[in-house]
């Protein structure tokens, strides 16, 4: 691909890129890390299946943005009743304050194993560092770095080619996921861990920053309002989210597919099995697979951390502030858009004082997916009703093959929410 073209495609990815990314932070991180130490192999397919789910659901959310010109939770307060809306938006903004919590402990964590002393003063660091980021930064430039820290996702690319993967077994086992199941672990830790992998790929702060951001970047355009119903106009922008979020997502599942393998190869064949966090991951791989994995996996945590947490505060943000009607965006100064900073303000200050006291980072996130399960589903739901609906879409609802994917991706997370709350 020549410079030019290279630059084209560059400048194409922006919001499906960095949800994805997003998708990686460190919480994923450590369930994937548990995937891989506990079932080796076994839970491979779980990416293989949630790769095109994940493309459709994060396409729709960026379509209805896009089309709409409002968030996703501007268009369900539309069609839901006010109490479903606020309790729906309300949930959301309680799992990811617990989830910003997990993944800023888990950032100091990571920084005190390569840094030494105690975890409290980097913590707090780290939470002012992304509260500034967002209040003090131009949309632009929030993009930038947001866009550069998507980089750090290639640290456990760079892990996995630091040891030897035995990619027969990885081949057999994911395409046979019963010719391998762990002693000692019942059917029912099985399933919970199913669960909490498509939990983790499939979350409904994902959607509501996606449509946020193709917001964003319509306001950023003034002609995108006028020119949205031409066919040509249309297609061009479409094409482009398509593209972006294919882009997003498989590079998120293909990074969460290294770290499953990574620990697998070097955790698992080697019976360390009980890996909790991200940073005991990291730990555990410093005897076995040497320095440089060690030191390689806790930059990539800091780094997908320092992505993950703005996007956690602002997505919550822009629920509320759509449901309510503030003035809401990234691209507005503090004093346009109070309510909107203070969420963000709120909620990471709420994140790095659960993550100072040391509340259990395990129990916190067992309810985050708790939470972001009992509300993925309906949200998926009206998601999908909105995205087929032309009296909100107009002539761009989605194709028969997107709502396979959607509806596909809707009924799976329905049925891991069911196993989640029966076993």
């Amino acid at each position: 691909m020549s410079t030019p073209r290279l630059n084209d495609f560059a400048r194409r990815l922006g919001p499906g890129l960095i949800t994805g990314a997003a998708d990686d932070d460190p919480s994923g991180i450590a369930t994937y890390s548990q995937a891989g130490s506990q079932f080796r192999f076994g839970l491979v397919w779980t990416l293989l299946l949630t790769t095109p789910l994940m493309i459709g659901i994060q396409m729709l959310s960026a379509r209805i943005g896009w089309v709409t010109g409002e968030g996703l939770g501007a268009n369900i307060a539309k069609v839901c009743p006010r109490w479903l809306t606020l309790l729906l938006v309300g949930l959301l903004v309680v799992a990811n304050t617990i989830n910003i919590a997990a993944d800023i402990g888990a950032m100091g964590e990571a920084v005190r194993l390569l840094a030494g002393g105690h975890v409290v003063p980097y913590v707090i660091g780290l939470g002012v560092v992304s509260i500034a980021g967002q209040v003090y930064f131009s949309y632009e430039r929030t993009v930038r770095i947001l866009k550069w820290l998507t980089l750090a996702l290639f640290s456990y690319v760079a892990v996995i080619l630091s040891v030897s993967v035995p990619w027969r077994q990885v081949i057999a086992e994911g395409a046979a996921p019963w010719a391998y199941f762990p002693p000692g672990v019942t059917r029912a830790e099985y399933a919970s861990m199913v669960v909490a992998v498509l939990g983790t790929t499939i979350s409904p702060y994902l959607f509501f920053w996606q449509a946020a951001q193709e917001v964003e970047d319509n306001h950023r355009r003034p002609e995108a309002a006028s020119l949205r119903s031409h066919p040509e106009y249309a297609a061009e922008h479409l094409g482009r989210i398509k593209q972006d979020t294919y882009v997003g997502m498989i590079l998120s599942n293909a990074v969460a597919l290294c770290i499953v393998v990574a620990t697998a190869v070097t955790l698992n064949l080697k019976g360390i099995t009980n890996i909790q966090t991200s940073s005991q991951a990291a730990e555990a791989l410093r005897p076995v697979a040497g320095e440089f994995a060690f030191a390689v996996f806790a930059l990539g945590i800091i780094g997908t951390g320092l992505l993950a947490v703005p996007i956690l505060a602002g997505s919550a943000a822009y629920a509320v502030s759509e449901v309510f009607g503030w003035k809401a965006g990234l691209s507005r100064g503090f004093r346009e858009a109070r309510g909107f900073y203070t969420i963000i303000i709120v909620a990471t200050v709420i994140g790095t004082l659960v993550s100072v006291f040391e509340v259990d980072p395990i129990k916190a996130l067992v309810w985050s997916a708790v939470v972001n399960g009992v509300i993925s589903v309906p949200i998926m739901v009206v998601m999908m009703w909105i995205g087929q609906s032309p009296r909100i879409m107009g002539a761009l609802t989605m194709s028969r093959r997107h709502r396979v994917f959607g509806w596909a991706a809707t009924g799976l997370m329905g049925l891991a929410v069911a196993v989640m709350l029966l076993t």
